[in-house]
């Protein structure tokens, strides 16, 4: 079975939290990833900072984040498909957290 695979070629913070990415396919999409960065690994993009040193690795073509923090690049194009799921899991993560 066949998927299509897509590579991030860039991205840029427009907001708090908020990314603009353009995939290899000329979709260009905004997302808000306030209500997926819980856990021990996406919870410290909260700071402004650290979440502005977003970045392209050219090995992976997908967006990466100094504390090791990326995501799939098909999950980043198809956004709107996964993020109820990943942010119900960021919450999970939270809790788990308390």
């Amino acid at each position: 079975m066949m998927h299509p695979i897509f590579r991030v070629v860039s991205v840029s913070v427009i907001g708090s939290n908020t990314l603009r990415i353009t995939f290899d396919d000329a979709l260009q999409r905004d997302i808000d990833f306030s209500p997926v960065l819980g856990g021990e690994l996406f919870r410290p993009l909260r700071d402004p900072a650290l979440f502005a040193q977003a970045k392209v690795d050219p090995e992976v073509h997908t967006i990466v984040w100094p504390n090791g923090a990326d995501f799939d690049p098909a999950t980043l194009h198809d956004w709107p498909v996964y993020c109820d799921a990943l942010a119900a899991r960021a919450r999970e993560w939270e809790r788990a957290a308390a």
